[in-house]
């Protein structure tokens, strides 16, 4: 666990107790500080009981506090607590932001911060993974679900890799990293901004926490992110603002097993970018890249049976992050002319009515399979364009899709999606994915289908 003396002596309230909440609690309390705690679910209260005071911010006097450290989950622009906090004058904050502030009683170390709409996991561990293999001590945490200050701190030298959602940035005020990226941005989590630009403006501010002598890496593809990196390299030094596309790795690509299509081409590109920056040479990260086994539920192979390759992109949750995962495997050309290799399953709770961001690659399906809430809509807007399955439960468009694909075929689920309607959240989608996959596989052979 992460301590600092910079807690003692002081208060803070924690609102959400979570994973990230829990390790915020066991901090300041290791730290010396005194903590008022709430979540509305009795049983992590339980668990801290007799140990802090059990009451709900919202309604306790925060006279004094030094802050009330809240979930990212909790949605600022409507929840009670910013009313209550501002009346206090207590500044709200994170669990990213009370590690900002311990870092100086940290030895020497580093911190890298990933942000973007799309692909931050990914990259997030990747850059992890490279690091490690080039036996420099380091950790990861953030928004890939492994809370920072739970863990232990690094030796000198080390580095701390954090993914960061635009949540987190929200709740973070001095988070200087050595080393920082946005790797894109499309629309999402609009339900928590006042339109686009607020959210734009939200990853912005993990670049104007860094000083100018630190790196920042930017993504090539989308219109906002050029534009903050134009503004950045106005406010940083020469040479400290890196755009990249990917172009001077692409032919390197067809080594990386978990690291196909044109998006984790980006994704590789800004984490050498990234390694590159904190010193890491050609030779340290070349190697490193083709024994990266990816992440669950992002582009993750889960089987191949009959010839058919299945693919759990269950992380997917809507059309932009979708998109690339249909890009990555594009028609292999055979002698009756281009094979259509993707069985697309795609559906669930919809975050808007249209697949635009996927239109470009819909010649690369050979069939759609349609499930949630969306998938009569969807079915609708992909008729015109390939044969559409309105399966509507995953394990029928599983047992369609195995019926109808060939040797070659890809049956991919990559929902373009949130999970909320059938499943608790996407990993638990991808994990009924992965279930019902290997429970058909082992009754029938894939590929089965009459062509």
């Amino acid at each position: 666990m992460i301590l600092s003396d910079a807690f003692a002596g002081k208060r803070y309230a924690v609102l959400g107790l979570a994973r990230s909440g829990l390790a915020a609690v066991e901090t300041l309390l290791g730290s010396g500080a005194w903590v008022m705690a709430w979540d509305s679910r009795e049983e992590p209260r339980s668990g801290l009981e007799g140990r802090v005071e059990l009451a709900d911010p919202v309604h306790a006097d925060l006279s004094g506090y030094d802050g009330v450290v809240v979930s990212p989950g909790v949605p600022l622009n409507h929840h009670p607590i910013s009313e209550a906090a501002a009346a206090a004058g207590v500044p709200i904050i994170g669990d990213i932001e009370l590690f900002a502030q311990a870092r100086a009683a940290l030895p020497a170390h580093r911190v890298v911060g990933i942000t973007g709409t799309n692909g931050k996991s990914t990259t997030t561990s990747l850059v992890h993974h490279l690091l490690k293999s080039a036996a420099i001590p380091t950790r990861m945490g953030g928004n890939i679900g492994l809370p920072i200050l739970g863990q232990e701190p690094l030796p000198a030298g080390g580095v701390y890799v954090l993914e960061l959602s635009s949540y987190q940035i929200d709740l973070t005020r001095s988070l200087d990293c050595e080393a920082a990226a946005l790797l894109n941005i499309t629309p999402d989590h609009l339900d928590r901004y006042d339109g686009f630009d607020s959210y734009v403006a939200a990853k912005a501010r993990l670049f104007e926490m860094q000083g100018d002598r630190h790196h920042a890496v930017f993504g090539m593809g989308d219109a906002e992110t050029l534009a903050i990196a134009a503004r950045e390299k106005r406010c940083h030094a020469p040479g400290f603002v890196h755009l990249v596309d990917g172009a001077d790795i692409a032919e390197l690509q067809r080594d990386w097993p978990s690291l196909q299509g044109p998006h984790n081409l980006q994704n590789a590109a800004v984490a050498v970018a990234l390694v590159e920056a904190l010193g890491l040479s050609r030779g340290q990260w070349k190697p490193a890249l083709p024994t990266f086994r990816g992440l669950p539920h992002r582009m993750e192979r889960v089987a191949e049976a009959g010839g058919v390759l299945f693919i759990n992109d269950s992380k997917a949750t809507n059309p932009a992050s979708a998109a690339p995962a249909l890009a990555a495997f594009p028609p292999a050309q055979g002698p009756s002319g281009p094979h259509r290799r993707i069985h697309w399953i795609v559906g669930g709770l919809p975050k808007g009515d249209r697949l635009d961001e996927c239109a470009p690659w819909f010649g690369n399906v050979a069939a759609a399979y349609t499930i949630g809430d969306a998938g009569p809509l969807f079915a609708e807007l992909l008729a015109p364009h390939m044969p559409v399955r309105r399966s509507e439960m995953m394990a029928e468009a599983i047992r369609q899709a195995i019926a109808e694909a060939r040797p070659g075929d890809v049956v991919m689920l990559s929902p373009a999606c949130a999970s909320f309607d059938q499943f608790r959240d996407y990993e638990a989608r991808g994990d009924a994915f992965r279930q019902i996959v290997e429970a058909l596989t082992a009754e029938e052979p894939a590929a089965g289908g009459a062509h």
